[in-house]
């Protein structure tokens, strides 16, 4: 049996919509990355977090080159992942926002690497910033894990398809604010 072999057709690269849809098919977990930079807290929303390595302990996230947190994060060399449950949309919107003061009236506590720590979470993270690897608009960043935290039980936060949680019929939706920039500290 002999296979033909067709010249493969002209490649469309997909628009930024395009790609938030299909890849809004892949379910993540939803976090907020936090840090302190001289005396002063600045966190992001986040869903672009995994483990990389159990030796050395490495964890991986991806931070908006237009963000102004990540730059103050960066530049403090030691942040916290802290992994939302699915009761914590109050955190998402927060962080997520473009809007407002992010730690204004919240209750958190610097950790004892001297980050934010956020209440009721599910797991935090202490790291320091390990390598930075620019990629299209975002930074990959490695961070060499120093601490684990498991201080919550419940169910995590899932983000799928534009919205929370995973539904038996969940309509593709458009996200209103979260996750696609942080413009404000």
């Amino acid at each position: 049996m002999s296979v033909q072999i067709h010249p493969a057709p002209e490649a469309v690269e997909p628009t930024p919509l395009e790609m938030r849809r299909a890849m809004g098919s892949f379910a993540s977990g939803v976090t907020v990355v936090t840090g302190l930079h001289e005396g002063e807290p600045a966190g992001f929303a986040c869903q672009s977090f995994a483990s990389v390595s159990l030796e050395p302990p490495l964890v991986l996230f991806c931070a908006d080159h237009k963000g102004r947190a990540w730059p103050r994060i960066r530049a403090a060399g030691r942040f916290t992942v802290n992994v939302l449950g699915e009761e914590q949309q109050d955190l998402c919107a927060r962080f997520g926002s473009s809007r407002g003061a992010k730690y204004e009236g919240l209750d958190w506590e610097a950790s004892r690497w001297g980050t934010p720590s956020l209440p009721g979470v599910l797991m935090r993270v202490h790291a320091e910033v390990h390598q930075v690897t620019a990629a299209g608009d975002h930074d990959v960043v490695i961070g060499r894990v120093l601490e684990l935290e498991t201080p919550g039980d419940g169910r995590p936060m899932i983000f799928f398809r534009g919205g929370f949680g995973v539904q038996d019929e969940q309509d593709w939706r458009i996200p209103d604010v979260w996750g696609w920039g942080d413009d404000r500290v």
